[in-house]
């Protein structure tokens, strides 16, 4: 079960992923048990959540085959660009509640210890396992990660999406973080990436009441770039004509680009522009580099070696 799925059983109808999906899935996933993983083009990867029951609820499992999935991407050359996304009326309802319900912190003061269910574990150790910190794996790809959102992407969804490059929403997406109904705050990147994406007012807002926004609202508040059109796997198939348009360009440059803007997130004003002086003139020693200026001379489309 969801975070949110006792909130929306009453009106959402659960389904599987599409059949298309599904169909080009058939050979590619036979060892993952909650993704589906296809190549919609030689060089986009297209991870598709695969736990309808659940409404892709993101438990532990799901998680681990989303970093294997994306490991391999990152190590495959072939691969340019990754889309992620779910099914037609959950991207992601939020983390998987089931396996967490029934777990108990309790401070034990005079020994320094905390009580999980029944392992006893120290503040020394929790901090060393760093929980939740291995969720990001996706926000440390070197390629472009673009999110394909239908339906509900809700707390951990949400935070899911906002660790992609680009969001795409189809017009029945819904985005929020409602941790604060269940006695917690975000514990993924919510309270950060969706001040960053949406501004400290709309973010507290969200994040303190608890509701959700429409996909319309979220292209109006910056968190998506933009909202789809109608129609069953819209989204998913922009996304990937997205994710080939990347993929086509050279991947050094591709990869450049997206460590700039990422680093604007965090570096002032002077340290970025010198980072982005940086790399521009490394550029200058890639084979891309010459190439695509000879091509532009010439009034050709350029052929990308990647080197």
């Amino acid at each position: 079960m969801s975070l949110f799925t006792t909130k929306f059983t009453s009106r959402v109808v659960l389904n599987s992923p599409p059949f298309y999906l599904r169909k080009m899935a058939r050979n590619m996933s036979t060892h993952y048990q909650n993704l589906l993983i296809s190549r919609p083009d030689p060089a986009v990867l297209l991870i598709t959540l695969n736990r309808p029951k659940a409404l892709n609820a993101l438990n532990k499992a799901l998680i681990t085959e989303i970093h294997q999935a994306l490991d391999q991407a990152e190590n495959d050359p072939e691969i340019g660009s990754i889309v992620l996304t779910g099914s037609e009326r959950a991207f992601a309802a939020g983390a998987d509640i089931k396996e967490m319900k029934d777990k108990k912190c309790t401070p034990a003061i005079s020994h320094e210890k905390m009580i999980l269910t029944n392992d006893v574990i120290s503040v020394a150790e929790v901090y060393k396992s760093d929980f939740l910190h291995d969720w990001s794996r996706i926000t440390r790809m070197r390629k472009p990660t673009i999110a394909a959102v239908s339906g509900y992407a809700l707390g951990g969804g949400c935070e899911l999406a906002m660790m992609c490059d680009i969001i795409l929403a189809s017009p029945t997406a819904v985005f929020g973080q409602p941790e604060i109904n269940l006695g917690i705050i975000p514990g993924a990147g919510g309270t950060q990436r969706l001040t960053h994406a949406i501004g400290k007012s709309r973010a507290m807002e969200l994040i303190l009441t608890g509701r959700d926004i429409t996909a319309q609202m979220a292209e109006a508040w910056g968190l998506v770039s933009r909202v789809v059109g109608d129609g069953e796997g819209e989204v998913v198939k922009e996304a990937v004509q997205v994710a080939s348009t990347i993929a086509s360009k050279g991947q050094i440059a591709i990869q450049a680009a997206k460590e700039a803007v990422n680093a604007s997130y965090q570096l002032q004003l002077e340290e970025g522009l010198r980072l982005e002086r940086r790399l521009f003139h490394s550029l200058f020693a890639t084979k891309d580099q010459k190439e695509g200026m000879t091509a532009f001379a010439e009034k050709r489309k350029p052929v990308f070696t990647h080197l």
